[in-house]
């Protein structure tokens, strides 16, 4: 980790010592939120690779936690990532039996799905049974901005459940439903046909419709996402495709996250 050093003298007052102190911590940014924020990966990501010992600062190795300042040498795979490389964004309407995943050690990643030699990370959950729209990327500040669950993003799904839908339970699914890890919040629900309906969630806990589903007594026989905030899939993009989004999407998503 950086340190700093401050030479004290008579003719630096303690006070002003503190302040050369702030102002030289202030510097300093946690090893995880630079190589997001330079557009590596995410900061899980960042943790996941340091914990492999593949990130070196100033050629030491990592630690989580560590702090590094933009006159630090960090390197990830032995690369310069002071220089970040060109922006990606891919929608790619994901097939199930596909594993959100980076680590392509684990068959049916989706990295090896793709198949592109530039180095990008899906944005958020899309569970190995569940298809629709994922985005994949290599900014950082962007997937964080649209992960982090301070900011309740929309996200659409469309589901088929087993059996007809009761008028009470689409208000149970709309107003939250009781799960082992709390009420879900208050979500959208428009019913499409007896057994199909079209839900818009503001948080992403892990396989959250499913368990909203079988809290209810349904199960779901598919489920895919149709949108990620302004990006939506539409209903014909075949599945398995994926295509650069273009640059008014881009543009959307941006505006809408703040960016």
């Amino acid at each position: 980790m950086l340190s700093f050093v401050l030479l004290i003298n008579k003719s630096i007052s303690p006070s002003a010592t503190l302040l050369l102190f702030y102002f030289a911590t202030m510097l300093t940014t946690r090893i995880n939120k630079y190589l997001s924020e330079n557009g590596y990966c995410s900061r899980r990501e960042a943790d996941r690779l340091i914990e492999l010992g593949q990130v070196f600062i100033n050629n030491k190795r990592a630690k989580l936690g560590d702090k590094v300042s933009e006159n630090d040498d960090v390197r990830v795979h032995g690369r310069d990532k002071k220089k970040p490389p060109e922006k990606i964004y891919i929608m790619l309407n994901k097939p199930a039996g596909v594993i959100v995943t980076t680590d392509q050690s684990k068959k049916d990643n989706v990295i090896d799905f793709i198949n592109i030699q530039e180095r990008v990370f899906p944005v958020g959950r899309l569970d190995v049974k569940s298809e629709g729209l994922l985005l994949l990327t290599n900014d950082g500040v962007l997937a964080n901005r649209l992960m982090h669950p301070k900011y309740e993003h929309e996200k659409e799904y469309v589901v088929l459940v087993d059996r007809p839908l009761d008028m009470k339970d689409i208000k149970r699914l709309q107003t939250g439903v009781d799960l082992d890890d709390g009420i879900t919040l208050p979500a959208k629900v428009r019913k499409m046909d007896d057994n199909r309906f079209a839900i818009i969630l503001r948080e992403g806990r892990n396989r959250q419709i499913r368990r909203m589903c079988e809290a209810l007594g349904y199960r779901v026989e598919a489920l895919t996402r149709t949108r990620i905030l302004t990006l939506r899939m539409p209903s014909t993009y075949p599945v398995g495709n994926w295509r650069s989004l273009t640059e008014s999407e881009i543009r959307e998503l941006k505006k809408a996250i703040g960016k």
